[in-house]
């Protein structure tokens, strides 16, 4: 089983989202809101396109002090964010598994 792009409808404003899940199922990467469905599967194109481009990724500490990252496209505008890590070396874990499953995966549409 490979990664996945789940799309969602938020229930509270109507706008659309979407998650990166790795094959076991953990979230390793998260959308902004947009306000149309294919400004959603936009951004999805974006992160394939731009996920196996190590300068894309802006490697951050976040406020409460663990590490992160932000993916971006060539606009330098943010298409996905992370969770926060525990280390750096497990952010660099969450990097490659974006590299590895975002360029294949599949989106399951749950809109």
């Amino acid at each position: 089983m490979s990664g996945k792009f789940v799309l969602k409808k938020s229930a509270a404003n109507g706008q659309f989202y979407f998650h990166l899940s790795a094959a076991n199922g953990q979230t390793i990467l998260s959308s902004e809101m947009y306000t149309t469905k294919a400004a959603a599967e936009n951004g999805i194109k974006s992160v394939k396109t731009n996920a196996p481009l190590d300068e894309r990724y802006e490697r951050k500490t976040a406020k409460n002090g663990q590490p992160m990252f932000n993916l971006k496209a060539a606009n330098h505008e943010v298409i996905g964010t992370s969770e926060t890590y525990s280390s750096v070396e497990a952010r660099e874990h969450g990097i490659a598994s974006v590299k590895t499953n975002a360029p294949t995966a599949a989106t399951d549409d749950q809109t």
